[in-house]
This record gives structure tokens, sequence and C-alpha cells, in this order.
């Protein structure tokens, strides 16, 4: 019994401390960027994302759709006409519909203000899915340090189960002693089977964005998370930048672009005809001007409707961006919180835990500790080593949090700097 419980201090000091790899950039600050490895897996995985190309593929289209926008409104239009008849008469003109009110100047102005809000958006998508991605990795290494420590309750209750069976038939362990030893093995077992689900589940998390790479190939974050940049004192210019934010300001900007093109519509653009000839063998040539006259439909209600939509997207603009301002905030309270306890734990927690661990070991060897409350106390063991472990997954969610609500994924990930 000896053995397996000295494995198991050891694999309690250093299951989860496993040191990040040096950062490449020595000038940078130690942890305020992620590891090369860790960039170069995401933005490849980012890159062939469907879902960033889409993104990609909607960015082109509104760029298209700004320079058709760009071009006249009106084609000029040739006409023909001959007749034949006591004169004969043959004709040719030419007349073109000038834009007078400035109808492409507004839609043009409309177009842009699109084209800036699918940016946004599209920055939306990479963002997205780079925070899937990492929640998935810190998911899946989790999953493996949990399934490691259910391997390493799995060989140690089994021993104990087996030295529990040897005291018994020996005569020195009751019946009721005896069978919570053989449960405790039971339950070791179905806790590393339900660790090892886990595990796969946590895997499909990062297979669903890149299903072609395998789990060796997949980088390890960070043990040690960075304090809060000093760009975090300052949540209104990072709320302002955000793409989501910037998205709906730009759709209040397209709404006021739409207003004034939906006014410039209700004015008639003129068309200039020219037209020449020889009718009964005499030149003839002439000008036209048509206007049409806006009278049956003057077009007010397109124009009250967009004024409505502009007034929507100035109340959606400001809701988006109250939002943004509470999720930063409480995604900061919860990195800081986070990162404390985990602070604490460093300082504290794993020390204690290995020294309660060696001390039990001692207590139960000399028979001052009985194997009931050496089988509890040490499954309480076991189960802070659980809970630390999953207290660093939370605070790298929290971490993933905050970068994605201040703005900060690609400074994180080398695309940028903060301060």
């Amino acid at each position: 019994m000896q053995k397996p419980l000295c494995g198991l201090t050891l694999l309690l000091g250093g299951l989860i401390f496993n040191p990040c790899a040096a950062l490449a950039d020595e000038a940078t600050p130690a942890a305020t960027r992620a590891d090369p490895a860790l960039i170069r897996f995401v933005q490849s995985v980012v890159d062939t994302n469907p879902r960033v190309q889409a993104a990609q593929a909607a960015l082109d289209a509104s760029g298209a759709y700004r320079d058709a926008a760009s071009r006249p409104l009106y084609n000029p239009q040739l006409s023909l006409d001959a007749e034949n008849g006591d004169v004969d008469t043959r004709a040719i003109g030419i007349s073109q519909t000038i834009d007078w009110s400035g109808k492409r100047k507004a839609r043009t102005a409309v177009a842009t203000s699109d084209r800036l809000v699918v940016e946004a958006e599209y920055l939306a998508a990479r963002w997205a899915v780079t925070v899937d991605l990492l929640d998935g990795l810190a998911q899946h290494q989790t999953g493996m340090e949990r399934e490691s420590l259910a391997e390493a309750r799995r060989a140690l209750m089994d021993d104990f189960a087996t030295l529990a069976k040897r005291r018994f038939e020996a005569g020195d362990l009751n019946q009721v002693e005896f069978a919570l030893a053989s449960l405790a093995s039971t339950d070791a077992r179905i806790q590393k089977a339900t660790a090892g689900a886990a595990l796969a589940e946590a895997r499909q998390a990062v297979r669903n964005l890149t299903p072609r790479s395998s789990p060796e190939q997949w980088p390890t974050l960070p043990a040690q998370m960075p304090e809060l940049p000093k760009s975090a004192a300052d949540p209104q210019s990072l709320v302002l930048a955000l793409p989501d934010v910037l998205a709906a300001r730009r759709q209040v900007e397209t709404a006021n672009a739409t207003v004034t093109l939906r006014e410039r519509e209700r004015r008639p653009d003129p068309t200039i005809s020219l037209a020449g000839g020889r009718e009964g063998g005499e030149n003839l040539v002439g000008v036209n001007v048509t206007i049409p006259l806006f009278v049956r439909n003057r077009f007010n209600y397109e124009v009250t409707a967009a004024m409505a939509e502009r007034s929507q997207a100035q109340q959606i603009s400001d809701d988006v961006m109250q939002r943004a301002y509470a999720r930063l905030t409480s995604a900061a309270e919860r990195y800081e919180l986070s990162r404390g306890a985990w602070g604490d734990w460093e300082l504290t927690g794993q020390s204690s835990l290995t020294s309660q661990t060696e001390q039990l070991q001692k207590l139960w060897q000399a028979g001052e500790l009985s194997t009931t409350d050496y089988l509890v106390q040490l499954t309480a063991t076991l189960n802070v080593q659980e809970s630390a472990l999953d207290l660093r997954q939370a605070l790298w969610r929290a971490w993933f949090e905050w970068l994605w609500a201040s703005g900060q994924v690609d400074a994180w990930l080398g695309q940028g700097a903060y301060q």
C-alpha cells in the first residue's frame, strides 16, 4: 500500500502545475500574450473555419454592393423611329435621366455604412470561433487531468480494497469496513468512466472546429494567467471598440443614410431627350424634357418608415452598448475573483493538500487512524484536487470571457498590443 500512496502524493503535487513554454517575445511581459504554439494553432483553425469564411464571403459581397452603389444610377436610352406614309419620317434620338437630387451619393453612403457593419460582423465571427476554440481546449486539458486523477483514484482504491480484503480474512477488519472499501473501489471505477466520457465530450468541442486534427496536435493552455492590463481601467474606450457595438453604431449610420436616400427619392429626376431626323426631305432637330409628377404618390410613408427604423437602430445601439459595458464589468470581476482564489490555492492549498496526504498515510500505517476515517479523509483530499481543476478551468473561462468582452482577443494572440 505504501507505493501507491507515494505515487498519489507525487500526482497531487504536480498534476495541475505544468509550466507553459517560454514566450517568444522577450520584450513582452510574462503571460500578457499566449504561447506561440497556441497562437499558430488558433490562427490556422480560425482562418479555415466555415463560419469565418462565410463571414469573409459576406464581406466581399458588401464590397461589391458598395462599388455597385457608387456607379451612375441611370443609363442613356437610344430610340429609333421610322414611318412610311404620305410623308416618310426617319428619326433617331437619345435620352438621359439626370440624377438631379443626388440619389447616387445617398445610395453610396448607405452601401458604405452597410460595408462597415459587415466588417464588424466579420470580426465578431472570428472572435466567436476563437473563444469557442479556446474554451474547448480548456475543457479538453482539464478533462485529461481529471481523467488522470480518476485513474490515480481507481488504482489507489483498488489497492486499498485488496488490502482490506486481506485484513478482513485475517480478522483485523470488520464486515462494515470491508464493504466500505469495496464500495470505494467501485465508486472510483465509476468516476474513472465518467471522467473518460467527459473527456470525449470535451474533445468533441474542439473537433467541431478542427475535425482533421488529433488531440496530440492540440496545444496546452498556460497555467499562469496575467493580471488585467492597464487598459481595463478605461472600460468606455474598450466597449466602443467592440465589434458588436461598432456594428450597432454602424447600423445607426446606415439608418441615417437611408433616411437621406428616401428623402431624395421623393425628388423627381428630369429626363432630357435629343432627337434628329428627316421628314419629307427636311431635317428635323428636337429637344424634349420630361419630369415625373409625384402627385398620386408623394412617397412620404417611405420617409416616415426610414425615420422610425433610424429610431429603432439608435435604441438597439444604446441597448447593445449598455449590455456590453455590463458584460465587461462582470467579466473583470469574475476574472479577478477566480484569479485571487487560484493565487490562494497556489500559495497554501497545494502545500496543505500534499501535507494532508502524507499525514494521513503515516497515521493509517501507524494504526492511529481507522480504515473508515482514513478512507473518508483521503476521498475528501481527492475531491479538493478535483475542485482545484474546476477552479483553473473557471479561471481560463473567465479570462476568455474578459478577452471577448474587452476586445482584446487579437491582442492576446499577438495580433495587436494593449497596455
